[in-house]
C-alpha cells in the first residue's frame, strides 16, 4: 500500500523546519517545538489538519508581530517544497487576512516553491476586487509559478479547496486573468488555464464554448488549452463542442471482434478487446468506453473512460483494455450484472453485459 500523504511530516522533516526557522530567529526553541507538533493529536489529524497543526504551532514559537514573523518564514521556506510545504501559506491564510500587502508579498514568495493557491482564495472571498487587482499584475510576472498561481488561485472549483461562489455565477473577473495568460509558453501555466476553463464550463459551458469559438485554430499551444479545458463538455457529449473538434461522423464505424471476460471476481480486472472497421479511413474519433455499475437495490450508475481522441488514418484499428474492480473508498462494488458499452462520437455503438461475483 502507497504511503499516506500526511505521514511526509516525519521528526526528521519538522526537525530540518525548526533548524531552519532557528537560523533565522535565534530565540526559536527547537525541542518545545517538536514536542508541541507531536503532541497527543497529531495522529489523529489528516493532511491539512497537519499543515493547519504546524502552522498555529509556528505561530506560538514565533511571538512577534505578523511582518516580523514572515521575514523569518521566507527564507526558510526556500528550503521546503512541495505540496507538503503549504502550510507556509496556511499561515499567511490563518494570520494574515487583515494585513493585504504584507500577505500578498508573502505568498508570491511561497508559490514559487509550493504553491499558494489555497490561502489565495481566503483574500479573493474577503476583498475579491483588491485581490483580483493583485492577481492581474501577477499574470504579468516573469516567473511562471507566479503567473500559473494567477490562474490556479482563482479557479471557481479548485479541488481540495473552498469554491468561490461569485465566480461559479459570473467569471467575468476570471476570464480577463485568462486572456492575459492563454499565450503563455510555459506548459504549467496552460494546464492550470485549461483547468480553470474546465471549472468554468461545469457553471457556464456557453462562455467556454463561446472561448474555444474564438481561439481554437490561432496557435498550437492555444489549441491544447481549448481541448484540455473542454474535457468535461466532451465527456457530457456536447455536440456543438464535439462538432468544433471534428468529431462530427461515425455512422461510417462499425466495432467489431468484441470479446470481454462474462464473469469475474471482486477484486479482478475486466479485460476486454475490440476492433473499429470502416470502407474509408477512420478519421476524427473520440472513443470511450462506459461501466454500467450495478449499485445496491437494484439502482445503477454509469462511468465513462475516454480511450483515444485523435483522428485515425486507416480503415482498422484494435484496441485492447482493463478495467479494475478492485474495491476503492471511493466505490463500494456489487455482485450480479454488470454492462459496458463502447461510444464512439457521444453514441453507443456496442453494448456487452458480464458479471461480477
Amino acid at each position: 500500500m502507497a504511503e499516506q500523504l500526511k505521514n511526509v511530516y516525519t521528526k526528521e522533516y519538522i526537525n530540518n523546519l525548526a533548524n531552519k526557522i532557528k537560523e533565522n530567529h535565534q530565540k526559536f526553541d527547537i525541542d518545545s517545538f517538536i514536542n508541541s507538533i507531536f503532541n497527543s493529536t497529531w495522529e489523529t489529524l489528516e493532511l491539512k489538519m497537519r499543515m493547519r497543526h504546524i502552522a498555529i504551532t509556528l505561530n506560538e514559537y514565533l511571538p512577534l508581530p505578523y511582518k516580523e514573523q514572515l521575514e523569518i518564514l521566507k527564507p526558510a521556506s526556500k528550503d521546503f517544497t512541495g505540496f507538503e510545504a503549504m502550510f507556509f501559506q496556511d499561515f499567511v491564510e490563518v494570520y494574515g487576512l487583515d494585513d493585504f500587502e504584507n500577505s500578498m508579498d508573502a505568498l508570491e514568495v511561497f508559490t514559487q516553491d509550493s504553491s499558494s493557491e489555497f490561502a489565495i482564495r481566503q483574500f479573493i472571498l474577503k476583498e475579491e476586487d483588491k485581490t483580483m487587482s493583485k492577481i492581474k499584475h501577477w499574470a504579468n510576472s516573469s516567473n511562471e509559478h507566479i503567473r500559473r498561481l494567477a490562474s490556479e488561485g482563482c479557479r471557481p472549483r479548485l479541488p481540495w479547496a473552498c469554491a468561490l461562489p461569485s465566480f461559479k455565477k459570473n467569471p467575468k473577473k476570471v476570464l480577463e486573468i485568462i486572456e492575459l495568460l492563454k499565450h503563455d509558453k510555459s506548459k504549467y501555466v496552460q494546464k492550470s488555464v485549461a483547468n480553470n476553463l474546465n471549472d468554468i464550463s461545469k457553471d457556464n459551458p456557453h462562455l467556454v464554448i463561446e472561448f474555444i469559438k474564438t481561439n481554437l485554430g490561432k496557435a498550437k499551444e492555444l489549441d491544447w488549452i481549448c481541448k484540455h479545458a473542454a474535457r468535461t463538455l466532451l465527456k457530457k457529449g456536447d455536440r456543438e463542442v464535439l462538432c468544433l473538434f471534428g468529431y462530427i461522423n461515425n455512422s461510417h464505424v462499425e466495432v467489431k471482434n468484441f470479446i470481454c471476460d462474462k464473469s469475474l471476481k471482486i477484486g479482478e480486472n475486466l479485460n476486454f478487446s475490440f476492433d473499429i472497421h470502416s470502407n474509408e479511413n477512420l478519421g476524427k474519433l473520440r472513443i470511450e468506453y462506459a461501466i454500467i455499475y450495478k449499485k445496491s437495490k437494484d439502482n445503477s450508475s454509469r462511468k465513462l473512460f475516454l480511450i483515444s481522441q485523435n483522428e485515425i488514418k486507416a480503415k482498422t484499428k484494435s484496441f485492447s483494455k482493463k478495467q479494475s474492480f478492485k474495491e476503492m473508498t471511493t466505490r463500494k462494488h456489487y455482485k450480479g450484472e454488470h454492462q459496458i458499452e463502447i461510444i464512439i462520437n457521444s453514441d453507443v455503438k456496442y453494448k456487452e453485459s458480464f458479471n461480477l461475483f
